[in-house]
């Protein structure tokens, strides 16, 4: 759902947002910096032990039916008041959508109709209500454009386009789908963390990015001010890609905060998912009722009362039984041989502890949209000290996307 009625976030209150924020992830960071998956028992659970046997004692099912929106859930205190407080500073307004003129209906081809659809709202924000400067842009770059479907349609019909993408076959593809719609498309074989972006970026009247994943998009931040370029529209994605052990932040005031922020703490706000497939969701839970089994089973044949991590393993894998699974992820761990084992019950052991896991992780979910706006707001910060004038608002339902957090910034 969006929120219509607050507002988009823009001038001072970018900066007092953030703070309030910073405010609020610190003051619990021992809350949401646990992680149910790799520990039998979270420390505030010995603070709060009504609260976790509460959470302990629901299904699988409650917690995936709590999982979009977990601040709604009845919980024990202090559950509430952090949820009160998570969805109070996560609440920012929608940006208004322009009602764009038709594409020709074969430009869907190809495109997946949730992505076709992000397309379009993308599009309608960037240039909906007072933002006349993308209304009128007359050259726009596709940053990691893949096919250039975003780039596309926003140049569409007689705007010129660049697309900069590192795959070249995406390239080729791309390329090919604009001679039909777009005869002023370029599409560039580019690394876009190298110093061949410099151009493209000082030549553009606007650079859009939908979902640029982690180092990607933090480089675009920099550049756009190295290069002068006037305007930019960003969702970011995927904070946790990052070549630094820690977030870098960009702002003076994500500079000041005391937080510290490793991959597994940007992974957080990517928690939450809705495009799942049934049959995707059910090989996740597989998976992790399987790792949980095993990671109960190791314990005991290592003798250390201590997560193993166990490296990415195909779905192919998980068509093996329970217990071929176990034996042969247990020789690449170097465990063999394993005593004898009542699997059916180690299994069901594993299920138990996925409901378990579940449950007590939506404690960590309140966070992950207050730690996703700190991010967001950092980076929106950063750009307003260049010279920018700056909003941050939702481009669309979180149903369509999670990652519905767009920055536009432009230069007066």
């Amino acid at each position: 759902m969006l929120n219509s009625d607050a507002p988009l976030l823009s001038g001072d209150a970018l900066r007092q947002r953030f703070l309030e924020i910073d405010t609020f992830l610190l003051a619990q960071q021992s809350i949401w910096r646990e992680k149910p998956f790799t520990q039998l028992r979270l420390h505030w659970e010995a603070d709060f032990p009504e609260l976790a046997v509460w959470l302990r004692a629901r299904s699988l099912a409650d917690a995936e039916a709590s999982h979009s929106v977990p601040t709604a859930l009845p919980a024990p205190q202090p559950f509430t008041d952090w949820a009160r407080q998570a969805e109070q500073l996560s609440s920012v307004g929608v940006f208004p959508h322009a009602a764009l003129r038709a594409r020709p209906a074969r430009m869907q081809n190809g495109i997946a109709l949730r992505k076709w659809q992000q397309i379009e709202a993308f599009a309608g924000a960037v240039q909906g209500g007072e933002r006349q400067y993308f209304a009128s842009a007359q050259q726009w770059l596709d940053w990691c454009a893949g096919k250039g479907h975003l780039g596309r349609y926003l140049a569409w019909p007689t705007a010129q386009l660049e697309c900069l993408e590192f795959n070249s076959e995406l390239v080729s593809s791309g390329q090919a789908i604009s001679q039909k719609y777009l005869s002023q498309a370029v599409h560039t074989l580019c690394d876009v963390m190298s110093s061949a972006s410099a151009a493209p970026l000082q030549r553009s009247d606007a650079v859009v990015a939908l979902h640029a994943c982690g180092d990607l998009h933090t480089h675009l931040l920099r550049q756009v001010c190295v290069q002068q370029t006037p305007a930019l529209a960003l969702v970011p994605c995927c904070y946790n890609r990052i070549q630094a052990e820690f977030y870098q932040p960009l702002s003076a005031a994500g500079h000041a905060s005391a937080l510290q922020l490793d991959r597994d703490d940007l992974a957080l706000p990517l928690t939450a998912t809705v495009t799942a497939t049934l049959r995707e969701r059910r090989l996740r839970d597989q998976s992790m009722a399987w790792r949980l089994a095993f990671d109960l089973g190791q314990r005991k044949w290592r003798a250390i009362d201590e997560y193993l991590p166990t490296p990415s393993l195909s779905a192919q894998w998980f068509n093996k039984p329970f217990e071929q699974w176990c034996l042969d992820l247990a020789a690449l761990k170097h465990l063999v041989p394993l005593p004898k084992q009542n699997w059916l019950e180690l299994e069901a052991q594993g299920w138990q502890r996925l409901a378990q896991v579940r449950n007590l992780e939506l404690v960590r979910a309140l966070f992950r949209r207050p730690l996703e706006l700190w991010l967001v707001l950092d980076q929106a910060l950063f750009l307003q000290e260049q010279g920018f004038s700056v909003a941050v608002g939702e481009f669309c339902a979180t149903e369509l996307t999670p990652r519905n957090l767009l920055l536009l910034a432009w230069r007066d």
